[in-house]
């Protein structure tokens, strides 16, 4: 089993549209873990977003994510885990995500996409010891 990180970012919250994005998971068999609403403050959204620190988009990210309530969560499923999770999600545009995926059905816009998943083992590592610092080091391939 392999655990990974998802984020339910301010506009999902907002929308109302925090069931439909766990419902999904859960439909495809990945098992809540944690969870937690909470505001992602500017420090801990600046230790998150570290890997855009400079690029010109930076600090549209952490006012969008910082400007009201996110859900975060651990979720576990199969080997890999985080790919699956990148996979429902769709492209960062929802416009070039494919029917099916959460970004595809449900999202508007690139700034505002609904959700965050992590991107490889390493990251779902570093970000699940990063919001839930309980389960540091559970995050598994």
């Amino acid at each position: 089993m392999s655990r990974t990180l998802v984020i339910c970012k301010p506009d999902a919250v907002e929308r109302g549209l925090v069931g439909e994005i766990l419902g999904r998971f859960e439909r495809r068999g990945l098992r809540l873990v944690a969870g937690e609403l909470r505001e992602i403050d500017e420090a801990l959204a600046s230790r998150h977003y570290a890997e855009h620190v400079g690029r010109p988009y930076y600090g549209d990210l952490v006012k969008f994510i910082t400007r009201s309530p996110s859900l975060v969560v651990v979720l576990e499923g199969p080997a890999e885990t985080w790919r699956v999770v990148r996979q429902m999600m769709g492209a960062t545009d929802p416009t070039q995500a494919p029917p099916g995926t959460i970004r595809g059905d449900l999202g508007l816009e690139t700034q505002e996409n609904l959700v965050h998943g992590s991107d490889s083992s390493e990251s779902a590592v570093r970000e699940i010891a990063l919001f839930f610092p309980d389960l540091a080091g559970s995050a598994g391939t």
